[in-house]
């Protein structure tokens, strides 16, 4: 058992000498993979090129790479050499992406061909120096496996192992600083709630730039001595034939690609038998809210259960889950999931059960600071060690917590509190609408006016009228938006989370 295991190099060690031959990752656009001895052997190789490059014992490796045999390589050698792994958005914008590379002090980057133009638009505005290396996510081995095997360090578990920056929709990035304990506790958390063995496959397209790809998808199959399947992207038309080509026994989604596997099954798409599926034991959704409506839907289309939970970057993803039985609770992420919970009132005191108030964590997967970042992380925790984490939210009186916004998104009109997630389900309730989200905008009446952006289902049309007169009957008067918006998409973050916030930027527009 991995139980014993201080660090994710004891955790290869450890299964390198089980299952050696044992599939960890399948890389199916090159129909390769690798296995539990070869990631150990190419460790080996990884840790004595660092050393030849002069990479301090604790030094840092960034990663901008789509996801591939060599991504994975890279992240988990990384980790299993004693050094801080630090995958880089893909996403970000340049002055961000900039920002980070200054402020995480890596000393080495890894990079593929495709993502050269926009990296090096970055490298132009950063102020350090650090080596470069160009890798090719799908190549059957890294320049590091021309040099001699090396050992693997002893590492103590408290030592940092993964570096991530937070969106920055707010301001400035915050880099969180996970230790090997903290990726340790969360996955184990993830393989005992939903009984992973090393039997278990997983499909997960989620990009390892996100924490929800890296614990979740990476490191809980790694721990608990499984597999995973990882497309370099989602596929609606590829999503399922891989699933059944790789045996899978579980699926790792986000709200999106639920959406979308829907609606394709809907608009006369492959719809898989329940014998093509039936190996899948679950599918699990968490980085963003699920629409209970979508998801009674995928349950009633593809006969397989959806178990919500959440996470955050702080917590090395999972603090949340449903129970795999009929308890679960549709619209809720689920019970505390390896972690302490309580919700508080603004001045920081507990409140009881189907209150609203900040949710606020305490574990061993939690992080301990972030990183260069004192104030920071004084402001996050309170004097007894729980983190806020400015989610709104209450607990119910079977333990299920549901969450109703986020403090900085909450929605103040007439002095009355709108959560933006009540106007995004009740809109995802008309039939043509795929997306919704709801954002507070300036009112020189309210305070705050309510605006919603909608994305429509392909082939489908709603008119404006029609969507108010939806909304005055599932919403009231008060709660119906001032301005409604039909877009092509929604802005999201890696993890597939709506960043309301960015729809600030089309106010004039709707004004």
């Amino acid at each position: 058992m991995t139980v014993s295991c201080k660090s994710l190099g004891e955790v290869l060690l450890h299964w390198e000498a089980i299952q050696p031959v044992k599939p960890f990752l399948f890389a199916p656009e090159i129909g390769a993979a690798l296995t539990y001895g070869q990631l150990a052997q190419e460790a080996r190789h990884f840790s004595t090129w660092l050393d030849q490059q002069g990479i301090s014992a604790q030094g840092h490796v960034g990663l901008f790479m789509q996801n591939g045999r060599q991504t994975s390589t890279v992240f988990l050698a990384t980790m299993s050499c004693g050094r801080v792994i630090t995958p880089l958005n893909l996403l970000a914008p340049t002055d961000q992406l900039a920002w980070v590379l200054d402020h995480s002090d890596i000393e080495v980057l890894f990079y593929s061909p495709d993502k050269k133009q926009s990296l090096f638009l970055a490298i132009e505005k950063t102020k350090r120096k650090f080596l470069l290396v160009e890798l090719d996510p799908d190549a059957a081995e890294g320049p590091f496996m021309q040099c001699a095997l090396g050992d693997l360090p002893l590492v103590e578990s408290s030592r940092p192992a993964l570096l991530m920056y937070t969106s920055g929709t707010t301001g400035t990035p915050k880099g969180v600083l996970l230790t090997h304990a903290n990726l340790l506790h969360a996955a184990r958390s993830m393989a005992a709630w939903h009984s992973l063995t090393q039997a278990d496959v997983v499909l997960s397209s989620l990009p390892i730039y996100h924490i929800n790809g890296q614990v979740i998808s990476t490191i809980t199959p790694f721990v608990s001595g499984g597999s995973v399947v990882a497309p370099h992207a989602f596929s609606v038309s590829s999503w399922w034939n891989l699933a059944i080509q790789y045996h899978c026994t579980w699926i790792n989604m986000v709200p999106t690609i639920i959406a979308y596997l829907i609606n394709a099954a809907k608009s006369g798409g492959a719809l898989p038998s329940r014998e093509e599926l039936k190996l899948i034991r679950f599918g699990r959704s968490a980085s963003a809210p699920l629409p209970p409506e979508h998801h009674r839907e995928f349950e009633n289309l593809f006969g397989i259960t959806v178990i919500e939970g959440m996470g955050m970057t702080e917590s090395a993803s999972m603090v949340f889950c449903n129970p795999h039985d009929e308890s679960r609770r549709y619209g809720s992420p689920g019970q505390p999931c390896g972690v302490e919970a309580k919700v508080v009132d603004p001045a920081g005191n507990p409140l009881g059960n189907n209150t609203v108030g900040e949710i606020c964590l305490r574990g061993g997967n939690i992080l301990n600071a972030y990183y260069k970042a004192e104030t920071e992380t004084a402001k996050a925790f309170d004097s007894e060690g729980w983190l806020k984490t400015g989610d709104l939210g209450m607990r119910d009186d079977d333990g299920f917590y549901f969450i109703t916004g986020r403090l900085k998104e909450l929605i103040i009109k007439g002095g009355e509190n709108i959560a933006p997630r009540e106007i995004d389900e009740a809109v995802l309730r008309h039939p043509a609408v795929l997306d919704a989200a709801a954002v507070g905008i300036p009112d020189s009446n309210y305070g705050q006016e309510i605006m919603v952006c909608i994305v429509l289902k392909p082939g489908a049309s709603c008119s404006e009228d029609e969507m108010r007169a939806f909304c005055l009957k599932e919403l009231g008067k008060f709660r119906t938006p001032k301005f409604i918006l039909f877009m092509e998409d929604l802005p999201r973050g890696p993890s597939g989370k709506v960043q309301r916030l960015k729809l600030m930027d089309v106010i004039p527009k709707a004004a």
